[in-house]
């Protein structure tokens, strides 16, 4: 996209456009907007996270609800264009899971939310869909504040990658 610099020096509604392709939470875009100007790319990240980390759960709900659930090709193809491409990038792993793994990640997908009331987060870079399968089957059994707090990591692992991606 652009270097450090191009990013500070962006209208804020040009900035807000492009933070809202790593985190879909308006109140994280709006103080990423705000934190500007970043003078290092580890700086940028460290000021991500912590904004993140400042956020309630209504805020993580709202980001949740940015992303396509893992597994659906067409949720992926159709759902915020925007950030799209890069979760369909990000879900590499499940292009090549058999028809069997694909629906058992869709029929857990399903019993997750019902449970959890938003859909299963997970940063899929580099994972397999067998892998995924593994980890939706242990973390479904959590109760609802320690899987809160695994979905808030998740996000925070997402965004940090898609702003790297981005720098």
């Amino acid at each position: 996209m652009t270097d450090l610099q191009k990013l500070n020096e962006l209208g804020k509604e040009d900035a807000a456009e492009i933070f809202s392709e790593c985190c879909g939470t308006r109140l994280w875009i709006n103080e990423m907007v705000d934190a500007r100007p970043f003078n290092t790319n580890h700086h940028i990240l460290e000021s991500a996270e912590k904004i993140w980390k400042a956020l309630d759960k209504k805020d993580w709900l709202e980001a949740f609800q940015h992303h396509p659930k893992i597994g659906d090709i067409n949720s992926l193809k159709e759902k915020y264009s925007s950030s799209g491409e890069l979760a369909k990038k990000e879900q590499s792993g499940v292009n090549i899971a058999s028809v069997e793994v694909l629906q058992e990640m869709a029929k857990l997908n399903n019993e997750y939310e019902k449970k959890f009331g938003y859909i299963f987060i997970i940063c899929a870079t580099g994972k397999t869909a067998d892998e995924m399968l593994s980890i939706i089957k242990n973390r479904i059994a959590n109760d609802p504040c320690s899987e809160i707090m695994i979905a808030m990591e998740e996000q925070n692992k997402i965004t940090k990658l898609r702003l790297e991606k981005l720098l």
